[in-house]
């Protein structure tokens, strides 16, 4: 939605360690949403484009690096979660505080192959309260695509709290695909990802590492958007819960920066990491982007496409061939938008690359391959006569909540976590319908634990760009999606939510049941591996999944040198507890007061 003027409510900024609030309540243009001084914005392409660093696995404990029980080889790496301050702004010494995964936005990337399973211990060391709104900064980290058991999947009200760490669990079973870790903290998840809290995971196999590009010119891109207080501190609006859209596209944590490119084709794996935008991305030229991936990894076959439409949380995997354009020509990843966006100055671009005459190396093959074949699955084999059953859900806002078929997460909290919005056999294969009647706003809706194949949307077959296995779904306004699903390897309790996080966090997200309830569970997400205290040695035992799926090890790909960290940023030292948190997980079980709240939107 393009506006020419629009009074935006600015929250202050985030602060660091329980520091006051950036500025005033305060009403600014349509043509900007910050509080910043003009001076003091930035603008685009005058940033260089940088990549997140790949984290390194390392075990101080001596762990066993094969799995005794199936010999499957293991990784253990650490992140902690620190507040930090990072270099986002043109003005030298203007920071911008940030909570980040080892005190950087993006988080580190982890980087995997096939086959080999990650033990990941998260350990919260963030101040015991939110600068912004005084929330206590528990988190929840969700693996985004991961065919996780319950305990590990990030299961929103199986929080740590600062002070303490959590061991998550990964199998790596599934084919090559781009992944992500963020927080997914109960009813906090909108400001704690916003504030930094989110990486890329990538995970290879022979088919991508044979058919695309790979070290350097395996790009990733995490894309946000973020307004900043007058103090250079992240704003923060959400519009009456509607959702926030900043006036600042950041790349890699960069505001609109630009890459140098050489006359060869490259491989772009974007992640929408907005809490609300969703984009239209298309290239100056013209050109088609090549899409070669969806979120569940490769497609079938390649599909050209001129532009596309990308929601929060969706990943798209593209190629581009820079082998076409003359030294020196700069190239940009524009941004046509979508419906019931809020667009400013700026918002039409993503960034830019600068075509350089650096000599190709053309033993490689990828250099101008644009391959038309590329991998089948069992997702996009699925057909549409193995389903035995079809179930429709409904989503929408009502009494002031955002609900999926009239439910809420504090419903889920209030049965104690039992009540479910399906049970579903284990290996069943059923047809979810997802209903959109709103004309004021577009869902992306995550399903956590399966990938998907979509049938089609109100009738007509899914975008040449959704024809890949799929985890999350842009649900258009006025929008019927149909997809097809076969639930499995794993039994337990899965969530299924808007991945608008302003929507999920008041309170659209319910949870479904795959296979029979049993008691006591022993995956269960809430109390099967519960966090410790930060620094403790001893793991919990690893669980005996509820199915086994088939995986095919693979060896482990040569090392590509680390990129340079995404922002110039450093831990506050006020990062630690003040006090020494509770020593559970599990939060308090109290429902928010479910009052209507004006939108300013709801009028359309």
């Amino acid at each position: 939605m393009a506006v020419s003027r629009r009074n935006v409510l600015l929250l202050g900024g985030l602060g660091v360690a329980g520091a006051a609030l950036g500025v005033p309540t305060t009403a600014v243009n349509a043509k900007s949403a910050s509080a910043l001084a003009d001076s003091l914005m930035p603008r685009p392409f005058r940033t260089e484009f940088v990549q997140a660093p790949v984290l390194g696995a390392d075990d101080p404990l001596g762990r066993p690096t094969i799995d005794p029980v199936d010999g499957k080889p293991i990784k253990y790496y650490t992140v902690t979660e620190q507040a930090a301050s990072a270099q986002i702004l043109p003005k030298a010494g203007l920071l911008t505080p940030i909570l980040g995964y080892n005190g950087i936005f993006p988080g580190p990337t982890i980087d995997v192959y096939q086959g080999t399973k990650v033990e990941l211990t998260v350990v919260n060391k963030l101040p015991r309260q939110h600068a912004l709104d005084g929330h206590s900064l528990d988190t929840s980290t969700h693996l985004h695509g991961s065919a996780s058991l319950p305990q590990y999947d990030g299961y929103a009200s199986d929080i740590t709290r600062p002070g303490f760490q959590k061991t998550y669990k990964y199998p790596n079973f599934q084919g090559a695909r781009t992944l992500w870790y963020h927080d997914h903290g109960v009813h906090h998840t909108a400001l704690n990802a916003y504030s930094g809290l989110a990486g890329q995971y990538h995970m290879h196999d022979a088919h991508s590492e044979r058919l695309l590009p790979r070290g350097k010119y395996d790009v990733a891109l995490t894309v946000s958007d973020a307004m900043f207080a007058a103090n250079g501190s992240l704003g923060y609006d959400d519009n009456s819960q509607s959702g926030l859209w900043g006036d600042v596209v950041l790349v890699n944590g960069r505001p609109w920066p630009v890459m140098k490119v050489q006359k060869r084709v490259y491989r772009f794996r974007f992640l929408n990491c907005c809490i609300s935008r969703s984009f239209r991305p298309r290239l100056s030229t013209g050109d088609p982007l090549v899409m070669v991936a969806t979120d569940g990894g490769l497609m079938p076959s390649a599909q050209p496409v001129r532009e596309y439409r990308h929601a929060s949380a969706e990943r798209y995997e593209f190629l581009v061939d820079f082998s076409k354009y003359r030294t020196g020509q700069r190239v940009e990843l524009q941004n046509l938008s979508n419906d019931n966006n809020v667009d400013y100055d700026f918002t039409n671009k993503i960034m830019a690359f600068d075509v350089v005459d650096e000599p190709v190396d053309t033993a490689d093959p990828t250099w101008n391959r644009i391959p038309t074949t590329l991998v089948g699955s069992e997702v996009m084999d699925l057909q549409e006569s193995r389903s035995t059953r079809t179930r429709r859900f409904r989503v929408k806002r009502e009494n002031g909540m955002w609900t999926i078929d009239g439910v809420t997460w504090e419903d889920v909290i209030a049965s104690n976590y039992r009540k479910v919005a399906a049970e579903v056999p284990l290996g069943a294969t059923e047809i979810w319908e997802f209903e959109n009647g709103s004309g004021g706003w577009f869902h992306p809706m995550h399903i956590h634990l399966v990938d998907f194949k979509i049938l089609g949307r109100n009738g007509r077959a899914p975008f040449a760009y959704e024809k890949g296995p799929k985890d999350t779904v842009y649900v258009g306004e006025g929008e019927t999606v149909r997809l097809l699903i076969k639930f499995g390897p794993h039994q337990g309790r899965y969530m299924v939510h808007c991945h608008n996080l302003v929507h999920e966090d008041h309170d659209m997200m319910v949870q479904y049941q795959v296979g029979e309830s049993v008691d006591p569970d022993p995956n269960d997400p809430m109390t099967a591996a519960p966090a410790v205290p930060a620094g403790t040695s001893s793991t919990t035992p690893s669980p005996t999944p509820s199915a086994a799926p088939t995986e095919t090890a693979a060896p482990t790909p040569s090392a590509s040198p680390s990129p340079t960290p995404s922002v110039s940023s450093s831990p506050s030292s006020s990062s630690s507890p003040s006090s020494s948190p509770s020593p559970t997980s599990t939060p308090t079980r109290t429902s928010k007061t479910k009052t209507q709240t004006k939108d300013p939107r709801a009028t359309k």
